[in-house]
């Protein structure tokens, strides 16, 4: 498409490498994304469930494969250019909190200077990372910025991104909250499923279908008006009976208190956190630092951490003795 950005007119990095033989440059940036710490790290953090228990509810990890599925899909019908999209894709929620979104209204309340898991992403490739970022081209970063919030990315790859982490978390979301039983299908509106379809599969290949055929051949990534508005309506819905129901409130005040006494503990000892966040403090000041070093935990991580600062271990007699033994050895 002569809409597409071609990787041999990249804006380029901030730092010149030399031309790999093999690879485009976005090629190389999806690389170094999937091989990133922060990128294996999302495997443990959540979507919409707190460390569920099941094998099948989505991770951020599985959302993010999920999104550069449909982002490709697009892509490729749409004749634009799909390294670029799925580098942006893989990147895009690397800045995302322990315990999902909770975490991110959390992290945003608490530090002065306010929290955005899509500015965080772009924190990490760009600082973070290996210590000084990944050194990824501008047309990737910019993706990854601005793959939500008001701001449009400045490729139609990075709109496909956008479009496909939408059509991706509304309709795994619904799979999932089925499953779990927090929602009946029958609840789900009847006008949007007629328009959107009735099942996972329908509705993620009528969107994808709608997208490409109002798309196709302009400078623009887009839905009709009736499917963005039934998408609309279903996002909505699932944020009243999903994101913000009541079931999961008691579970999100332990989400709050967990980061909120993380946040607290590491602000008043720092040098408690690894090095590279002990740097940041010196370089960009303390709140910064511990924000960054919360954000990059895991679920499971910050439980760990919370646990080990803040809840005794358990008392047992053989621990007793075994420390009675060292004691008298000494002695």
């Amino acid at each position: 498409s002569p809409y597409a950005t071609f990787s041999s007119k990249t804006e380029g990095r901030d730092v010149p490498i030399e031309p790999c033989e093999i690879r485009t440059e976005f090629q190389r940036d999806r690389d170094k994304i999937i091989h990133c710490k922060s990128f294996r790290r999302l495997k443990f953090k959540t979507q919409v469930f707190l460390s569920p228990k099941g094998d099948h509810y989505r991770t951020r990890l599985t959302h993010t494969l999920e999104v550069a599925q449909v982002a490709r899909t697009l892509a490729r019908a749409l004749k634009l250019n799909e390294d670029l999209v799925e580098a942006i894709a893989l990147g895009h929620d690397l800045g995302h909190t322990p315990f999902g979104h909770i975490g991110e209204r959390t992290l945003n309340a608490i530090n002065p200077d306010g929290f955005e898991h899509n500015a965080q992403s772009l924190r990490i490739v760009e600082t973070l990372e290996n210590g000084n970022g990944l050194n990824l081209t501008k047309e990737v970063r910019n993706g990854i910025r601005w793959h939500s919030g008001p701001t449009q990315p400045s490729s139609l790859e990075a709109m496909c991104v956008r479009r496909a982490d939408r059509i991706a978390y509304i309709n795994h979301d619904i799979d999932d909250a089925l499953r779990a039983g927090i929602i009946k299908k029958f609840e789900l509106p009847k006008h949007c499923l007629d328009v959107l379809g009735h099942t996972h599969s329908d509705r993620i290949d009528s969107m994808i279908k709608n997208i490409i055929y109002k798309s196709k051949g302009k400078p623009i990534v887009e839905m009709s008006s009736e499917f963005q508005e039934a998408s609309n309506e279903l996002r909505d819905f699932m944020f009243r009976n999903v994101y913000k129901a009541k079931w999961r409130a008691f579970e999100e005040k332990k989400c709050d208190f967990v980061i909120r006494t993380l946040y607290d503990y590491f602000l008043n000892n720092p040098a408690k956190m690894p090095l590279e966040f002990v740097e940041v403090s010196f370089r960009e000041g303390i709140n910064r630092a511990v924000t960054d070093y919360i954000a990059c935990m895991s679920d499971r991580f910050a439980i760990n951490m919370f646990k080990q600062l803040f809840v005794p271990n358990e008392f047992s007699f053989e621990s007793l003795e075994s420390d009675m033994d060292v004691i008298m050895h000494f002695d």
